[in-house]
């Protein structure tokens, strides 16, 4: 369906619009209000070149001052802390961003599910740091590509009406096509919220050129406007998850967090590069936790992203640790 929608919309020889065209943009609002609870309109939301762009750019293409603090997870990918240098801002790790001085700080990042742990954020937690944030004037960016794929937990947007109270001011959601409709190839995801916001990273990624392409466009609306292979998606990465974790656990490992998201963050309570030796000696890979900070130096990162055939294999040769 979505191969389809690109296909039918690729004779696009015009440049296409930053801010994509009102059928994207329709479905955008349209995704966020059935999915997300969140009542949008078309000023608040803006299609990105995957969600991986925003995250590295949005510290630049928001303008934030030198010098100032943008908080990321303690254990995130490593995009948040390059964004933040790229825009000449200082990159602060934390389990807790109310924890800091307010009058440093520019840009708070969520993510929630998270990459690598699976850890997910419950509507309270995540509405009192929304509270902490409007009440100091500090933008709260929520990186929830994974948001489709809880498994021990329900994720909930931080637009959502129990977090947000039905108002995105001061909140911005990065959401991707990559993880729930499996279209990582494509470029394809979105931000929305804060209508300032929103509108300046529209202004900026206008005079850099930073378009989404219009075959993909129509293939976004296409993916937003279907459920039914989110779904099917959704249960084939199910399958594969029950066979890695027990395999994993049969093996002596001690999985955390995990709840929702397309990685099992594991730990035998050893430096992260003992345990990759180990797994490399088996034939399988697993990326060491230090990549993820400082915090993760006893843990690896497992993924579902590898065929049936595949995670079955990694099943049998994790059975001879």
């Amino acid at each position: 369906m979505v191969q389809e929608a690109l296909r039918a919309a690729a004779d696009a020889p015009g440049y296409p619009l930053t801010i994509g065209t009102p059928a994207v943009r329709e479905a955008m609002v349209g995704w966020a209000g059935r999915r997300l609870g969140a009542p949008l309109t078309a000023d608040q939301v803006v299609p990105s070149i995957g969600s991986k762009e925003l995250v590295a750019l949005l510290p630049a293409l928001l303008g934030l001052e030198p010098g100032s603090q943008v908080l990321i997870p303690r254990l995130a990918y490593p995009t948040y802390d390059v964004g933040a240098r790229l825009a000449g801002c200082v990159p602060v790790p934390t389990d807790d961003p109310t924890a800091h001085d307010p009058s440093r700080i520019s840009l708070v990042w969520l993510n929630s599910p998270s990459n690598p742990t699976g850890a997910v954020m419950s509507p309270e937690e995540l509405a009192r740091i929304v509270a902490w944030g409007r009440e100091h004037g500090v933008l709260v960016a929520s990186d929830e590509c994974y948001l489709e794929l809880g498994w021990e937990a329900e994720p909930v947007s931080v637009l959502h009406p129990s977090v947000s109270g039905g108002d995105a001011t001061g909140l911005l959601a990065v959401h991707s096509l990559s993880k729930r409709s499996n279209l990582a190839g494509y470029r394809a995801g979105f931000a929305a919220g804060d209508r300032d916001a929103v509108g300046a990273i529209t202004e900026a990624r206008k005079h850099i050129g930073l378009l989404v392409p219009a075959p993909v466009q129509a293939a976004l609306v296409a993916a937003l406007a279907d459920d039914a292979h989110v779904a099917q998606q959704k249960a084939r990465y199910a399958a594969r998850r029950a066979v890695l974790k027990a395999a994993v656990e049969a093996a002596g490992f001690r999985v955390e967090h995990s709840e929702a998201g397309l990685y099992l963050w594991c730990t035998r309570d050893e430096p992260c590069w003992d345990t990759v030796g180990a797994l490399a000696s088996v034939g399988v890979l697993g990326a060491p936790g230090a990549f993820y900070g400082e915090a993760g130096e006893r843990h690896v990162r497992l993924a579902l992203t590898a065929t049936d055939e595949r995670i079955a294999a990694a099943g049998e040769r994790l059975s001879c640790l």
